[in-house]
């Protein structure tokens, strides 16, 4: 059983690049239970901002500020259109398993699609590309507009997309101009709500004879400083600066570990200093602040965090792209839901 697994990590505050990414996965066959037949992610810089699966039938918000767009017509429409969508691939997977001479066993059938765009320089760029059982089955040229395949079974796909000009044409907008324009429309949403973000700060520590972590989660943006105070004065030794980490939600953490014996800890006073955006916060490490890092909800250390970012990236293998906001009123000149139709043609 093969997957193809499209993990894209762009982190928001170290680029000048962005990323507007869509991706749809169809699986026909026994499956495995948690898998559902269909599924459409859309991600924003490597961050999933809505997902939709044939199980819950549902298009859901994956960041607070998507949320607002819950209650609008668009939102409704969108998820009428991933229905549609998610009965196009059931169908195009069984086209594609008689193509390719097979019986049986479990088999997918994807597509991911989206655009770059640089904010320094202006530049963009598309991308559309279609797999099969792992393989690449045939992809867009979206400078020549034409759709390629390295497949003998992709030929008949590639000529029936290649003689839609109507189709094309709508490729030809979307890429041209469409994709940046929602790319550039969700970033400043995305930053006013992360601009909000303080960080969370815990002393955690696995028993009285282990180092000290002071974690610090939750912020945005990511330049944040962490020291550690001894009787108010610096603590240079025995401190172990951990690396800045992306949390799911397009936040941050980071951590600094002490190692002190328990001796030392009953006659010193330590204090654990997070600077971010111009405002200290301060843990002083006293029994009562410190708490077990197995029962705290926020204990990520640097490999639990890696863990959750790749399960997390699992979750979101198959997905769309999410045009939700009320573009009636924003660009009437437009007709957005014609960008779906480039997700629903059959094979």
């Amino acid at each position: 059983m093969k997957f193809i697994v499209f993990f894209i990590y762009v982190p928001f505050v170290y680029s000048e690049s962005h990323t507007f990414i869509t991706t749809y996965t169809g699986i026909n066959g026994q499956t495995i239970e948690g898998i559902p037949e269909f599924s459409a992610v859309t991600t924003l810089d490597g961050r999933q901002i809505d997902y939709y699966d044939s199980e819950i039938k549902k298009l859901i918000p994956r960041q607070d500020w998507m949320k607002e767009f819950e209650s609008t017509d668009t939102w409704k429409e969108d998820t009428e259109i991933r229905q549609q969508v998610q009965q196009i691939y059931k169908n195009n997977i069984h086209v594609l398993i008689e193509r390719f001479n097979q019986s049986h066993g479990v088999h997918t059938y994807q597509r991911m699609y989206g655009c770059d765009w640089d904010d320094q320089t202006g530049a963009s760029e598309g991308f559309d590309q279609y797999g099969y059982d792992g393989e690449d089955y045939v992809a867009l040229d979206v400078k020549e507009l034409r759709y390629m395949t390295a497949v003998p079974q992709g030929f008949i796909t590639m000529a029936k997309w290649n003689n839609d000009r109507h189709q094309l044409e709508f490729l030809r907008q979307y890429y041209g101009h469409d994709c940046v324009y929602w790319l550039k429309h969700f970033l400043p949403l995305r930053k006013v709500d992360l601009e909000r973000r303080a960080p969370e700060v815990s002393l955690l520590q696995k028993d009285p004879s282990s180092p000290v972590e002071c974690h610090a989660t939750g912020f945005y943006p990511a330049a944040v400083t962490i020291i550690w105070l001894r009787n108010r004065q610096d603590q240079d030794e025995e401190v172990d600066l951990g690396e800045l980490l992306p949390n799911e939600d397009g936040t941050f953490q980071k951590a600094s570990t002490l190692s002190i014996r328990p001796e030392e800890l009953k006659k010193n006073q330590f204090v654990c200093v997070v600077e971010h955006e111009g405002r200290a916060f301060q843990k002083i490490l006293t029994d009562d602040e410190i708490k077990s890092n197995t029962k705290s909800v926020h204990c990520c250390g640097s490999t639990e965090a890696v863990i959750r970012l790749v399960l997390s990236a699992l979750v979101g293998v198959a997905t769309v792209i999410l045009l939700v906001y009320d573009i009636r009123s924003r660009r009437a000149e437009q007709d957005q839901a014609q960008i779906h139709t480039s997700e629903s043609i059959e094979i």
